[in-house]
């Protein structure tokens, strides 16, 4: 689930940019994509539970703010200030940020040195993918401060999400997450546009982009993603997230015609050793252990 889920978010920036081209903006995308993802989401799972503890209803509203409203608004406004580089490669540091998260505030989870190397040799191959041979940083303090912002974010997120997902459906909890991600974007429309006009997305073209954010990137995938966390922990789950900019790079190749570079290629090896070496690091050395012992 994790795995999918990446490959799907990873083609999502390649719809955003089709919206984007139609004049819809970022935080209007994300409203309409966070509308539909709820109401698909009520009729899949119309149920209601009844909330234990004004705890829990806290925890509804910061996977909300933290998952939702807060990630794709630093993110997105991040892409005005500094370079798409300086984001996708920041935005890549989410599953350390996770791990140290987890390890400070989670008990009985350990940052292992298996995860740690694993995390930096697909960091190293998400640097190759991002910058795919033209090794310029322009460094935005004010831009590149938005983004570690979202990548903290999700990170935070990632942590609640893992304290809550045993204690509910998941498919409530996503509904819910998606029903406080709508009311904390609520605000921002006080001083922005609130939407695109009717017959902007009455175009084939930005409603079945709309319908494959709202209903697949959103709906689906963070129930996957949430099923995931419960299951492989928000560590293991978020070392994934390094796959995004291969995807990325992928679908741009398929959808508008960019180049392969030898550098995506290596990267991209880069990224699923490091993944595979996070998971299953410990397997390999206890067999050599084995090994060595018979």
């Amino acid at each position: 689930m994790a795995g999918v889920t990446s490959i799907v978010w990873g083609t999502t920036l390649v719809s955003s940019k089709v919206l984007l081209h139609y004049g819809l903006t970022p935080a209007q995308i994300m409203l309409y994509r966070f509308i539909i993802a709820y109401l698909f989401l009520w009729i899949l799972y119309p149920r209601t539970h009844r909330i234990k503890s004004v705890k829990d209803e806290l925890s509804f509203l910061s996977i909300g703010f933290f998952g939702g409203t807060l990630y794709f608004l630093l993110e997105n406004t991040a892409l005005e200030y500094t370079q798409a580089t300086n984001v996708g490669l920041i935005c890549a540091t989410v599953p350390l940020l996770t791990a140290m998260l987890a390890h400070l505030f989670m008990k009985g989870v350990r940052l292992s040195r298996y995860i740690l190397a694993g995390s930096i040799l697909s960091l190293a191959g998400v640097a190759l993918v991002v910058f795919n041979g033209n090794f310029i940083l322009k460094l935005n303090p004010l831009g590149d401060l938005l983004t570690f912002g979202a990548a903290f974010s999700w990170a935070v997120y990632s942590i609640l999400i893992r304290h809550i997902s045993g204690r509910y459906n998941v498919l409530f909890i996503t509904r819910k997450l998606f029903l406080y991600g709508l009311l904390t974007l609520s605000p921002y429309f006080l001083f922005q546009p609130f939407g695109a006009p009717l017959k902007t997305l009455l175009i084939p073209e930005v409603a079945a982009n709309l319908l494959f954010l709202g209903v697949i990137a959103s709906s689906l995938c963070y129930v996957m993603w949430s099923v995931a966390i419960k299951n492989l922990g928000p560590i293991t789950t978020n070392n994934y997230i390094y796959l995004l900019p291969f995807i990325t790079m992928l679908t741009a190749a398929v959808v508008l015609d960019e180049k392969i570079t030898m550098f995506v290629i290596i990267g991209a090896l880069l990224i699923i050793g490091g993944v595979w070496y996070a998971e299953n690091g410990h397997k390999v050395v206890l067999r050599g252990k084995r090994v060595l012992n018979s």
